[in-house]
């Protein structure tokens, strides 16, 4: 089987062990891959091992998990920072650049 191109934000499953991972860096010139699992790990492999593996069928194009915050540190208090924009209290963005006199 001939491996795909590896993109940046295409996942990609391990057979033998079900892991989900993404590509996140190609350096062509370097000839290496970075992935990242869906746990958040990061590892690099050569293309000569990506292009062996799909060889030998340990590899298979995936679909992005439904949850998506598996490797990223979300915390569900976190989550509500975000502010609401019917509570102006509760707003954290921050504010316009009014205010601001750029000719000081």
């Amino acid at each position: 089987m001939v491996a795909p191109q590896p993109g940046i934000g295409d996942w990609y499953r391990q057979k033998e062990s079900g892991s989900l991972f993404e590509v996140v860096a190609f350096d062509d010139d370097d000839g290496t891959i970075e992935i990242q699992y869906y746990d958040g790990t990061v590892e690099e492999l050569d293309i000569e091992d990506w292009e062996a593996q799909w060889e030998d069928g340990a590899l298979e194009g995936a679909g992005p998990p439904e949850d998506w915050s598996g490797s990223v540190d979300v915390e569900p208090e976190d989550e509500g920072l975000r502010g609401d924009a019917g509570d102006p209290e509760r707003d954290l963005r921050a504010s316009g650049l009014d205010g601001i006199d750029l000719f000081e």
